[in-house]
This record gives structure tokens, C-alpha cells and sequence, in this order.
């Protein structure tokens, strides 16, 4: 269900949480959706073009035409496709604008005639769209805001996936990409396969007696969509000469192009535990794209339910606040990491493949904890879950203790703190090796660990000064990036799972 209506739920289940409105959200987190379509290009404010610049140059008509064009479509659209289209011509206004913010820069006829063909050839495209809603099959042309791909059959039941991804957000942002996958039927009504090497390129080399693995596709119709999701390959595979990455193939492309007789594909649209008409944030939008997210999304509500009765009071009312917390984060996923501000490389282009992928990696860490809850674990041995820290902790048959994770702030590398821990078990509690004012604490609570208690209190006196600096006589600070930030966590015990990498430090 849309992270709106999680909260009320878990609110409803847990009697400890207060629904939260729309309002209380950052603009950035809301579905791309609820946003007007059309394109304010032209006009006297910062970052447009002016008025009578449009005009000389003919943008304001075929700004026009591309709003005209956009608006029939959507009037055509399913409804559950309608969210996703105007996610997409969103997208483009966001990577139009840009352009049009550097033009100035950038200068010269070439610069303004391939603005002028980005909105010539967008109002083709969207035209396109709106006379190809009904189609079957998976053969023909499909289209986003990003690029062209072009389905045909191969042989053995297999597809050709021809890719032709092309953005320019102006400035030296200009993206593309052309490669060719051949895709056979999968698990799960997907149809996946690798991306083929330029026959005059070196697929790269390495030490290793297996050679580097390709990137590969999968893709699958989502309703009246064509659902392409990027894998990443081996770091050292090498084999394309014309890409420059493949950041922005993972996304919903509509149909445009006339079908080839091809066998009728599955068209269904998988639906999660809410409704994909009425997405109220940009990770729902995604989750409502993807057949993988939405199932996700649907096998993690089947497990929050069954696990409620197995809990006693104290567990399941800390759950439920760490699942609330766990929803704010998950509806920050994919906006954070669509433009991931902390790659100041990319932060203005929208990758696709990189935010799906940390939405499905949430989705199904959060599942594996569900469904492997280990309300059973006796001792302080084991791994350990919550939605912003993880934690392994061995003991060995003389008692010794170590402990080994991190805990984290959803897209902020620098409130990281890592766990380093090392200690023993005496008379049944764990002892740091430390010896500080606030040394590491390991305790059992009812079914779930907490990490050094004290550090709540101690991380509050590191800037206690009046000034706001720091304090001197206080304590060592355990987060070394932020002094300010505790490293106190409550876990939940997990069964060792491929979906739970507790010792990955790479930014959530």
C-alpha cells in the first residue's frame, strides 16, 4: 500500500502511530504524477527562456504541440498507465528544462537546432503513443523520455532488443547509448538474456579462468507497457563501443510502432497492495511499474501479517515503529537514488536502473526480516535487522564477543557509524574490551538486541556549548563522520539471508 496509507495502517495495528497527510511530505517525494504535465518553458522567471527568445525561435509553438500531443494520449491511457506516462513526460520537462537553462552557455546554431529537434521529435513520439494504446504482443517500437527500443524475434523463441537511448540535459550532460540483447523466456514471465559485444570491441580481460560477464536485460509487459529492467555485468566486461552508460534502460517505454506477428505476450498489469491509479509517492509510481517491485511489495504485507501473532507486546509495539521508519525510508528510496546527489557526476540525470535496483534491494531486505524473524534466538549470537543499522555478532566456546556492522541515515553517507566491537560474556552479558566513559553494550530485550544504549546520551553532549561547537571533555565519539550521531540501534533477529548483506558499507 502507498506509503501514505502504511502509516495509518501500522497506526490502526499498533494503536502507537498517527496518520500522516501529504503535506507533511518533501516535495520531492511525492508521485511525479500529482505534478502538471505541461511545459513551462518560455517566459521572464530564472531558468527559462524568454518570451520573446521562444517566440524568434519557434519553442512556444512546438512546446504547444508537445502539450497538445501529450494531452491526447493521456486521454487515451489506461488508468493505471496514465500515472506512468505523466511520470514520464515529467521526466522529459525535467531534462528539457535543463537544457534550456544552459543554453546560453553553450550558444551557437548546432545548440539550438537540436533543442528545437528534442521538442520536434517528443511531440512525434507522444503522438505515436496515443495511436498505439491495445497493442499486443512484445514485438514493435517502445518509447520513453530517454530513448527508442525496438523488439523483433529471434530465433529459438527469442527476442532481438535493439536500444537507443539518447538525453541531453545540455552542458557536457549529454547521455546516450546503442547495444543489442538477446532475450529468451525466464522465470516469473519475465524474457531475460545478456547484452552482446560489439564484434570489434574487447569484452575487457581478466585474471580470473571465467571470462567478465555482460550486462543483461529482462523485460516483461506491465499492462500497456513494456517493463525493461537493466543487470549490471562484471566491472571489467567492456564490450560496447557506442555508450556511454546504461544508467536510464531500466524503465516503462510505450508502445510506438507498428507490431510484427509475434505470440501474444502476457499483458497483465501486477498490481501492488495499493492503487496504481492514485500513486501517492515517486518509489509507488515504481513499484506500480515493475512487475518484481509490485510482487514485493505484496509478499512483504502477506509476511507483516502473519508475523504480528507470534510477537510479544514489547516486540511487536518496537517493530511496528521501526516499520513505520522503514516506510519513510522506503518512500525516500527512489527519488534519492534517481538523481543521487551524492554522485555529483550524475546528480542531474535520472538513473533509472540504479534507483529501481535500491528499491528492490529495500523491498527484499525488509522481507527477508519478516519472514525470517527469529523470535526464537536465545543469547546475543546471530545477524540483526532494523531499518537503519545491521549487525553480526559471533561468540565463540571461551565466551569472546565480535560484533561487526553499521548503522546508517536513509541517502547521508556521513551519519554513518560503523560496528567494530570486541568484548566477552560474563555471567551472561557481554563485556567491551573498551575502557571509556561509554564503551560498547550489547543487551538483549525481549526478542530484540540494543546496540550501545549509553550513546544516545553521550552523542547529545558533543555540542552541548553554547556556541554549538564542540565539546571537549566529552566522550569519544563512536560515529567518526558526525560526531553528533549516536550509534544506539534496537535490532531484530534474521536468519541469514543473500538479501540481508549486513557487512556492505555502501551508501542507503
Amino acid at each position: 500500500m502507498p506509503a501514505l496509507s502504511r502509516l495509518a495502517a501500522f497506526a490502526a495495528i499498533g494503536s502507537v502511530l498517527a496518520p500522516v497527510s501529504s503535506q507533511a511530505m518533501d516535495n520531492d517525494l511525492l508521485a511525479w504524477s500529482s505534478a502538471p504535465t505541461a511545459i513551462k518553458l518560455c517566459g521572464d522567471g530564472d531558468n527559462l527562456i524568454k518570451t520573446a527568445d521562444c517566440k524568434k525561435a519557434g519553442y512556444d509553438k512546438m512546446v504547444a504541440q508537445v502539450d497538445k500531443a501529450f494531452g491526447e494520449a493521456l486521454a487515451g491511457a489506461p488508468a493505471n498507465v496514465k500515472p506512468l506516462l505523466k511520470r514520464d513526460q515529467a521526466w522529459f520537462n525535467e531534462m528539457i528544462l535543463q537544457a534550456a537553462s544552459s543554453l546560453p552557455d553553450r550558444g551557437g546554431d548546432e545548440a539550438r537546432q537540436g533543442f528545437a529537434e528534442t521538442l520536434r521529435v517528443r511531440a512525434a513520439v507522444v503522438g505515436e503513443i496515443a495511436a498505439n494504446f491495445g497493442r499486443s504482443g512484445l514485438t514493435g517500437a517502445w518509447t520513453n523520455a530517454f530513448g527508442r527500443i525496438a523488439v523483433t524475434p529471434a530465433d529459438g523463441g527469442g527476442y532481438r532488443v535493439a536500444a537507443d537511448l539518447d538525453s541531453d540535459y545540455g552542458s557536457d550532460l549529454h547521455r546516450s547509448c546503442k547495444f543489442t540483447a538477446v532475450v529468451k523466456p525466464a522465470a516469473a514471465n519475465w524474457i531475460a538474456g545478456p547484452v552482446l559485444a560489439d564484434p570489434d570491441k574487447s569484452a575487457g580481460t581478466t585474471a580470473k579462468t571465467q571470462p567478465p560477464k555482460p550486462p543483461s536485460l529482462k523485460i516483461r509487459r506491465q499492462g500497456e507497457t513494456l517493463r525493461i529492467v537493466g543487470i549490471e555485468g562484471s566491472d571489467d566486461w567492456d564490450g560496447l563501443t557506442d555508450c556511454d552508460s546504461m544508467w536510464q534502460i531500466t524503465g516503462s517505454y510505450f508502445a510506438t510502432g507498428g507490431d510484427t506477428p509475434s505470440a501474444k505476450a502476457n499483458s497483465s498489469f501486477v498490481t501492488p497492495t495499493f492503487d496504481c491509479t492514485r500513486p501517492e509517492t515517486a518509489t509507488d509510481e515504481e513499484i506500480c511499474a515493475d512487475p518484481d517491485l509490485a510482487d514485493n511489495d505484496r509478499r512483504l504485507n502477506r509476511a507483516w501479517t502473519a508475523l504480528q501473532a507470534r510477537l510479544d507486546e514489547a516486540t511487536r509495539h518496537a517493530l511496528i515503529d521501526d516499520q513505520r521508519n522503514w516506510v519513510k525510508s522506503q518512500a525516500r528510496q527512489f527519488p534519492e537514488f534517481l538523481h543521487p546527489a551524492w554522485e555529483k557526476l550524475s546528480s542531474d540525470v535520472h538513473a533509472t536502473a540504479n534507483a529501481r535496483d535500491r528499491v528492490d534491494s529495500l523491498q527484499r531486505e525488509r522481507i527477508a526480516l519478516l519472514e525470517g524473524f527469529d523470535d526464537k534466538r536465545s543469547g546475543i549470537a546471530g545477524d540483526w535487522l532494523a531499518y537503519n543499522a545491521a549487525i553480526r555478532i559471533t561468540v565463540d566456546g571461551s565466551g569472546t564477543v565480535k560484533a561487526t556492522g553499521w548503522k546508517w541515515d536513509q541517502g547521508d553517507w556521513k551519519a554513518g557509524c560503523d560496528y567494530d566491537m570486541t568484548g566477552r560474556i560474563a555471567g551472561g552479558v557481554f563485556r567491551s574490551g573498551e575502557q571509556r566513559r561509554n564503551p560498547d553494550t550489547l543487551e538483549r530485550d525481549h526478542a530484540m538486541l540494543v546496540v550501545n544504549r549509553l550513546d544516545d546520551v553521550f552523542a547529545t553532549r558533543r555540542y552541548s556549548r553554547k556556541d554549538g561547537t564542540e565539546n571537549d571533555t566529552a566522550d569519544e565519539a563512536k560515529c567518526k563522520r558526525r560526531l553528533d550521531v549516536s550509534s544506539t540501534a534496537r535490532l531484530f533477529p534474521v536468519r541469514s539471508s543473500p538479501d540481508v548483506d549486513i557487512l556492505k558499507f555502501s551508501i542507503r
